[in-house]
């Protein structure tokens, strides 16, 4: 039996049909191929990322856009994803582009031909209203909230802890269970977002720029904002002014 759905949906071309995606607001959308290069991308994704048009990130990969904690982590998910699995509605943590920290639900899927080969995956993310965040998720607002009022001095996950009126390893179990990483490496990733954010919107000598993200040791932020980023942070900012 013929299906009129499939007749009518094969009636419209696929330029048409990705180009609704580009309808939906603070949902970002993509489609990659086999090898991880980015296929498509909606309106909504590269503004996020300040990209100049989709051809710009036609055949590039999450490395090209993303620093490289977060490119890994991306480009893992391709793996599990291209193996047949799914990600669905996983919440995770992630820097707006205000520099804020937000609830994301993200979900992907393998891309699947008219053959039954996967050919590539798809998937899309949006930040969550604050009023919809899911229960478990709450139980991170109160340490991610003194996190962001804080940031800027030194303090101990002994006193992060004390805050939350948890103990330290309820707050580590907290933490990787939701987020998939320590308290300290989310400190200090999140510090290190902010550093870079001020490097490139500000004219802050880097010395500064550290200790406003509650570094006192300039060598050891050299060293981590590097590792995070895969630049010096004297790099990170000249790569901004030659753009």
């Amino acid at each position: 039996m013929i299906n009129k759905e499939n007749i009518y949906l094969d009636e419209i071309t696929s330029e048409q049909f990705l180009s609704m995606f580009d309808l939906l607001p603070g949902v970002f959308f993509w489609i990659k191929d086999k090898q991880g290069c980015f296929m498509h991308v909606n309106q909504a994704l590269i503004e996020h990322i300040g990209g100049k048009n989709k051809l710009a990130f036609v055949g590039k990969k999450d490395d090209a856009f993303f620093p490289p904690h977060l490119a890994k982590q991306y480009m893992n998910d391709d793996i599990r994803v291209i193996k047949g699995n799914h990600i669905s509605n996983r919440l995770e943590l992630n820097m707006l582009k205000s520099g804020d920290v937000a609830w994301f639900s993200t979900s992907k899927r393998p891309l699947i031909d008219k053959n039954e080969n996967i050919v590539g995956t798809y998937g899309y993310t949006f930040p969550l209203e604050q009023s919809h965040i899911l229960n478990h998720a709450d139980l991170l607002k109160q340490p991610i909230a003194f996190i962001k009022d804080n940031f800027q001095r030194e303090f101990t996950v002994e006193e992060l802890a004390q805050k939350c009126f948890l103990s330290v390893s309820a707050l580590e179990r907290r933490f990787k269970k939701h987020l998939s990483k320590t308290p300290k490496q989310f400190i200090n990733e999140f510090r290190l977002e902010k550093a870079r954010r001020l490097l490139i919107e500000s004219t802050l000598p880097i010395a500064d720029v550290a200790e406003a993200t509650g570094f006192q040791d300039h060598s050891y932020f050299s060293k981590q904002f590097s590792k995070m980023f895969g630049v010096l942070p004297s790099k990170c900012r000249q790569m901004h002014y030659d753009d």
